[in-house]
């Protein structure tokens, strides 16, 4: 195998975290819709957890796509 082809499966491996961050993501949401669902009167406090649980799954999203393009491109 040479270099480049190792390049390709090493950035294909690190961009496989994407697939975590949208479970993650699906997860974050469908937890929202049942507890708004549950308790209409406590959205603005849920709201506000799941924005931030929101942008941590994706800063884990973006971080395993940058490690893929840092892989690709060096």
């Amino acid at each position: 195998m040479d270099a480049n082809a190792a390049k390709f499966i090493g950035a294909g491996l690190a961009a496989m975290g994407v697939i975590g961050a949208g479970i993650g993501i699906g997860n974050v949401w469908s937890a929202w819709i049942t507890a708004v669902g549950r308790n209409p009167a406590a959205r603005t406090a849920v709201q506000t957890n799941t924005w931030i649980g929101f942008a941590l799954v994706e800063a884990v999203a973006l971080y395993a796509l940058a490690v893929a393009f840092m892989i690709l491109f060096s």
